[in-house]
């Protein structure tokens, strides 16, 4: 029989609100691609992004467009040339691993991985809010190794002391969401020195981070909406210091490992992180966590229901997938 391709919109609700700069979300909405070839199928979820234009019924469709050339043999090479980057070939590219990985019996850590996969330590996220409310989380969590810390606002000083104080041993990310401006971010930057942070990302719009190359970065500064893919890296070479590799935003591993490769020769430091997803969206991004300096993966803990089974998260860490979830 020729492969079948079947894509579903799936829903997973939040355990509570999560809010950054743009807005809150209360549920993971995905698209969850499967792809059946002699009786073996392959699983890969992607999660559409406005920011990014995507809408879960576009993607969907632009998902199910391809369920023709995959009939007809379409690989993962040439699904990097039939369509762009972005959520939709993110389903199609993790389907396709798992669906080689399945059927060869070699796993995708052995394609992907230099080294035999770990478990990897990955931030656990503090959503925007009152900084007495984002005290009282980063607290809870204080415990961990990193905390990825979304602000931006016109002034985060009382939620970047807040949460300082409140995990004092915590490695500490500030995720901004672009919603600094030129004329803030000189003494956000300062301040983020003064406190020790580790990292700051994404701290102005994209297309209106030109400022980067000309002020001080006493902290690292680390693209994510500023970059997508391979053909980004070069230009931003003189602005950041870092980039966030999504699957959802490369359009699949494929695209992520040799991004990697590339932002690696560039001298950029690098993070792999996520949107808000199952355990299936993760599974492909521990093994591109490898070789991360920081690794983002906690999607699935703020879910009130993953997929199962899922990933194992101990403490800090985050396990490589079993074979049954992915790979």
């Amino acid at each position: 029989m020729p492969r079948q391709l079947i894509a579903r919109i799936d829903s997973f609700p939040l355990t509570r609100a999560f809010n950054i700069s743009r807005g809150a979300k209360t549920a993971a909405d995905v698209v969850t691609c499967t792809i059946t070839e002699d009786g073996v199928s392959g699983r890969g979820e992607c999660v559409p992004y406005t920011r990014y234009g995507e809408t879960v019924d576009g993607v969907l469709e632009a998902i199910e467009k391809f369920g023709e050339a995959i009939a007809g043999g379409a690989s993962r090479m040439d699904l990097q040339s039939a369509m762009p980057a972005g959520a939709a070939r993110n389903a199609i590219d993790c389907a396709l691993w798992d669906l080689e990985a399945k059927k060869s019996g070699v796993r995708a850590s052995t394609t992907a991985c230099s080294t035999l996969p770990r478990p990897v330590p990955t931030a656990v996220t503090i959503s925007l809010g009152d900084p007495a409310d984002m005290a009282d989380e980063a607290r809870a969590h204080a415990s961990q190794k990193l905390l990825k810390v979304k602000v931006g606002t016109s002034d985060d000083r009382a939620r970047m002391h807040a949460v300082v104080s409140a995990a004092p041993n915590a490695e500490i990310i500030l995720d901004a969401n672009e919603g600094w401006t030129e004329d803030n971010i000189r003494a956000h930057l300062l301040l983020a020195a003064e406190l020790h942070i580790s990292l700051i990302e994404q701290p102005l719009p994209a297309g209106k981070d030109g400022i980067l190359s000309s002020i001080p970065h006493p902290v690292p500064i680390c693209a994510d909406e500023s970059v997508h893919t391979y053909e980004d890296l070069e230009a931003l070479s003189d602005r950041y210091d870092a980039i966030n590799i999504k699957l959802d935003k490369t359009g699949g591993l494929t695209e992520a490992l040799r991004m990697r490769a590339r932002a690696r020769e560039l001298g950029f430091g690098v993070m792999v992180g996520c949107m808000v997803g199952t355990s299936l969206a993760m599974a492909p991004a521990v093994l591109l966590a490898q070789d991360a300096d920081w690794v983002d993966l906690d999607g699935p803990l703020l879910l009130a229901r993953d997929r199962s089974p899922g990933l194992v998260y101990t403490g800090s860490l985050v396990s490589p997938p079993s074979h049954e979830l992915w790979g």
